[in-house]
C-alpha cells in the first residue's frame, strides 16, 4: 500500500491494488486513508455470477442497477440455462461479458480478471465455486444456505478466516434488516431476562417432500447443460417439473425446508446469542424417514453450550406438517390466548426467565414483547446497533475497502458457524436419530454419522483450488 510520500509502484496492477486496500481496511475498523478511498473509488470492480436465472437474477440487476455507484462491471458468468443468459447481455454495456454453461470455465479463463462473484446456484453447487472464489483472492457472495452439507459450510469459514483479503457475505437478506438488531436491544435491555428457548416455525415445504428419487426420464431440454447442473451430486436423470425449483425437496440436491428458510427465519438467533456448534441435535418427529427427499414434516431439537456472554439455550425448529395433516407450529403461548390473537404462519417465540418476545415472519420484522401490555410498559430499547446501508451494499463496500471487511456482516466467518449447525438438523435426520457434538462440531455419539456430514464430489466438480 503507498502512502502520500512515495508514488504507487507501477507493478500494482488494478486488481492487487483493490485486494490490498480490503486488507487495509479489515485492519482498521476506521475506515480508509482518504488516499487509498479515492484511488480505488477510481477502480473498477469487476464482476462474475455463477447462475444468472431464478434468485441469481436479484445479484445480476443490483450489480447492473448499481454499476456507476460502485464502478462494476460484468466480465463473465456462467449458467446452465443458455435462456437466462439474456439476463445479462440485455444490458447492453455488459453485451460482450462472455457466457459459460461450466463455472469450471469461468474461473479457468477469467481468475485474474475477476474481483467479485457472486454465486447462485441449487444448494449441492455453492461449494465448489464459492471455494473456488475464496482460494483465489476473489471476493465472494454466496446464496443461503451458505453450503449443501456441515463439512462444506466449515470448510468455507476456515478458507475465510486464513484468506485475509477476501470479502463474503451470504444472501440472507434479512441480516441487513433492522428487526434482528431490535431484538437483540430488547434482549440486552432485559425485556425478557436470559433466554432459555427459541421456537422458529415455517410454511415451508411449498414443494413436495417426503417421496423418493422421481423413476420418470425426459429428454434434456437443448437449452440446459444437465452435467453441469448435477456438478458435484450423484448423476441423476432429468424429470421435467424437478427443474428448476422442486429440486429443494431432494436429499441430492437441496437442503429441504430448513435449508430453504433457516438461513433467514433463525438468523436473529445466531446474531443475538453468537454461539459455537450445537452440544446436540434430535428429530423429535418426522413424519417419514428421508428417502431421495427429505420429510413432509419435521420438529427438531437443538441444544447449544452456555458461552462466556450468553446462557445455555435450546431451539425448535417445525416445518412442513404434523403426522395427521395439520400444520406444524408450537402451541399458541397463554400471552397471545389471553388477548384473543393466534401465532403468525411464520416466526420466532423467544422465551426467556423473565418473560416472552414473538418474531413475526422470516425475516425478524417485527419483534415485540407479549402480551401487549408488557410492550407499551416497557417501550423501546436505547440503540444499541449500527443499522446496514442494505445486504448487497455493505458486501461491495467493504470490497471497494471503503470499509473493513467485516463490515460485511454475514460474511462466511458468521455464516459459515451458522450453516454449519443449520445442516446439523438435516444431518440428524438423514441419520434418523439424536446426534451429539464436541465444541469443534464432531459428532461424538456415533462417529459414523460424520461421513454423512460430507459428501465426495463426483470427478471433476471439486473446487479448483482448496487452500485451507
Amino acid at each position: 500500500m503507498r502512502n502520500k510520500t512515495k508514488p504507487m509502484s507501477k507493478q500494482l496492477t488494478r486488481r492487487k491494488f483493490i485486494k490490498s486496500a480490503a486488507v487495509t481496511g479489515a485492519a482498521s475498523t476506521l475506515g480508509m486513508p482518504a488516499i487509498v478511498r479515492a484511488q480505488n473509488q477510481n477502480s473498477k470492480l469487476q464482476v462474475g455470477f455463477v447462475a444468472t436465472g431464478g434468485r441469481a437474477g436479484a445479484h445480476v440487476g443490483f450489480a447492473w442497477n448499481n454499476r456507476k455507484k460502485y464502478d462494476l462491471e460484468c466480465v463473465a458468468f456462467a449458467e446452465v440455462d443458455k435462456n437466462s443468459w439474456k439476463n445479462v447481455h440485455n444490458n447492453n454495456e455488459w453485451k460482450d461479458a462472455k457466457g459459460y454453461t461450466d463455472w469450471r470455465e469461468m474461473f479457468q479463463n477469467h481468475t485474474k480478471e475477476l474481483d467479485v462473484v457472486f454465486v447462485a446456484t441449487p444448494d449441492h453447487t455453492h461449494y465448489g465455486p464459492s471455494m473456488t472464489a475464496i482460494s483465489n483472492g476473489i471476493h465472494c457472495y454466496t446464496e443461503k444456505p451458505l453450503a449443501w452439507s456441515v463439512r462444506e459450510a466449515q470448510n468455507l469459514t476456515k478458507a475465510y478466516e486464513k484468506n485475509k483479503s477476501v470479502v463474503t457475505q451470504m444472501g440472507n437478506q434479512g441480516h441487513a434488516g433492522n428487526g434482528w438488531r431490535l431484538a437483540y436491544e430488547f434482549v440486552k435491555a432485559g425485556a425478557v431476562g436470559d433466554i432459555k428457548e427459541f421456537h422458529t416455525w415455517t410454511n415451508r415445504p411449498v414443494w413436495p417432500q417426503g417421496g423418493d428419487n422421481p423413476k420418470k426420464i425426459d429428454e434434456v431440454p437443448a437449452h440446459i447443460d444437465w452435467e453441469s447442473w448435477i456438478g458435484p451430486a450423484p448423476m441423476r436423470h432429468y424429470t421435467n417439473g424437478v427443474y428448476p425449483f422442486k429440486w429443494r425437496g431432494f436429499v441430492d440436491f437441496g437442503s429441504g425446508a430448513l435449508g430453504d428458510m433457516a438461513c433467514h427465519t433463525t438468523d436473529g438467533i445466531y446474531s443475538i446469542m453468537r454461539p459455537g456448534y450445537a452440544a446436540s441435535a434430535e428429530p423429535l418427529m418426522m413424519t417419514g424417514p428421508c428417502k431421495g427427499q427429505f420429510p413432509a414434516g419435521m420438529t427438531l431439537k437443538v441444544d447449544y453450550r452456555a458461552t462466556k456472554e450468553t446462557p445455555a439455550f435450546t431451539t425448535y425448529w417445525y416445518e412442513g406438517k404434523k403426522k395427521n395433516g395439520k400444520d406444524n407450529m408450537p402451541e399458541t403461548p397463554e400471552e397471545l390466548k389471553s388477548e384473543g390473537r393466534k401465532l403468525p404462519r411464520t416466526g420466532n417465540l423467544i422465551i426467556g426467565t423473565k418473560g416472552k418476545m414473538l418474531v413475526t415472519g422470516d425475516y425478524w420484522n417485527s419483534p415485540r414483547i407479549i402480551p401487549e401490555s408488557r410492550q407499551r410498559e416497557f417501550g423501546k430499547p436505547k440503540q444499541l446497533l449500527e443499522r446496514s446501508p442494505g445486504h448487497h451494499d455493505e458486501f461491495i463496500i467493504a470490497c471497494r475497502g471503503d470499509k473493513p471487511r467485516e463490515y460485511s456482516q454475514s460474511n462466511f466467518s458468521y455464516s459459515g458457524f451458522m450453516t454449519a449447525n443449520i445442516q446439523l438438523g438435516n444431518l440428524c435426520a438423514l441419520a434418523g436419530k439424536k446426534i451429539e457434538l464436541n465444541e469443534a462440531g464432531v459428532v461424538t455419539s456415533d462417529p459414523a454419522i460424520n461421513e454423512l456430514a460430507w459428501r465426495v464430489p463426483r470427478k471433476g466438480w471439486d473446487a479448483l483450488k482448496t487452500n485451507i
